[in-house]
């Protein structure tokens, strides 16, 4: 996982349109077929931005063993999505249009290699839509009385365990920790930390110069750290402490100091600007803590592992949706007067706070504008998978309706 990208002050659960759904009520994918003509907007989209997103993505289907499924293993839906095999000549097909496909093209390839589904949580078809972006902050490979708020690397004596290893009811769990008397013990948590508990261990990859602007950092999970003299270094996730993730927007909103109509990243970053002398006490209640490395070449990288692209990226909850599938998405741009987003996007990443079946977190970009627009956005919104024409969908040992809606 590559960016742990959330909504800071919303609940993960909550559904635009419907009640609050606690962590405990358990989700279930409905697939629905429909035609492209039903899809808002789909002949308006600039879908050669989609496919050269989408071929990223196939550079790491591409590598997979044509029998191992698309879903991941913590997924219960894995049979829905075929196997590569089923996936890689839609991506042989991608590959031979070549560099500088016309827009005629591009919508012809996603047409004629793919069905639409319309994707809804046992019919509940709108669900929340949050962004994040790439931090820039400033910062120095030498420590300084500027420069003094270390980013950590992956430290050496973090162990993290499959727990699915040790017993089948528990796969796709994780437990984090390190070694002590031949124990494992937790790890230690932000506050600990923040107070040396990593000190003197040459784990500092680069320091900066705002707690405030490392702890987002830590939220986003990559960035670029701009170093004296002009030039940037990005980095990216590497490990995590595993503490579980708090978000302290929901803090705030539980504290009455926000509400949860206008909690948002800049809000957030106004009270802690507004109250310095809490502002630790605050970030400490996230316990969990992101280690970082350096990236070279393309990036953010996503958890797919490939380079994230600005607009044309989206993290998905991996227990329902597979990344590298386009997805047809239909929501609100948080900024001027809400026009809608309705574009072709690629699920190329995943968060720690998205969590659910029609929940999505845009990658918007570095930059003023792409801090603005994530920071902002919680709107409402639909999605709708595109499916390689051989994958006859099966959820839950049951065919989806495919009858396709004119």
């Amino acid at each position: 996982m590559a960016a742990l990208a959330v909504f800071l002050g919303a609940c993960a659960q909550f559904t635009p349109g419907g009640p609050p759904a606690s962590e405990s009520q358990e989700e279930a994918l409905t697939l629905q077929r429909v035609s492209f003509a039903a899809l808002p907007g789909w002949a308006a989209d600039e879908h050669a931005k989609a496919l050269a997103t989408f071929l990223k993505s196939c550079s790491r289907i591409n590598r997979r063993p044509a029998t191992a499924p698309l879903a991941s293993k913590l997924s219960k839906y894995r049979q829905t999505y075929g196997n590569a095999g089923d996936w890689q000549p839609a991506c042989k097909a991608a590959a031979a249009l070549g560099g500088q496909v016309s827009p005629v093209n591009a919508r012809r390839f996603f047409e004629n290699w793919f069905r639409v589904y319309a994707v809804s949580n046992q019919g509940q078809a709108e669900g929340l839509f949050t962004g994040y972006f790439e931090p820039l902050l400033r910062g120095s490979r030498q420590k300084s009385a500027r420069y003094k708020y270390p980013l950590y690397k992956k430290p050496g004596d973090l162990i993290t365990v499959d727990l699915g290893k040790f017993k089948r009811d528990l796969a796709g769990q994780q437990i984090t920790g390190r070694l002590a008397r031949n124990r494992l013990e937790p790890y230690a948590d932000r506050a600990e930390i923040d107070r040396g508990a990593l000190h003197n261990r040459g784990l500092e990859l680069v320091w900066v110069d705002d707690p405030v602007d490392s702890f987002f950092l830590h939220i986003q999970g990559s960035g670029q750290v701009v170093l004296p003299g002009g030039k940037s270094m990005r980095v990216g996730y590497a490990g995590k402490n595993g503490h579980p993730y708090y978000a302290i927007g929901r803090e705030l909103v539980n504290s009455g100091a926000l509400t949860k109509e206008n909690v948002s990243l800049q809000t957030i970053r106004a009270w802690l600007a507004a109250n310095p002398g809490q502002a630790d006490a605050l970030m400490q209640k996230n316990r969990s803590y992101v280690f970082f490395r350096e990236l070279k070449g393309d990036g953010p990288i996503g958890a797919q592992g490939v380079g994230l692209t600005p607009g044309r990226s989206l993290a998905v909850d991996r227990r329902y949706i597979p990344l590298g599938a386009p997805i047809w998405l239909d929501t609100r741009n948080p900024l001027g007067s809400h026009q809608p987003i309705r574009r072709l996007v690629i699920a190329q990443d995943t968060g720690g706070a998205i969590k659910g079946v029609v929940r999505g977190d845009l990658f918007w970009g570095a930059g003023p504008r792409a801090r603005e627009g994530a920071g902002r956005m919680k709107e409402p919104g639909r999605v709708f998978i595109l499916l390689p024409v051989n994958i006859a969908p099966v959820v839950s040992g049951v065919r989806p309706n495919t009858r396709t809606l004119l």
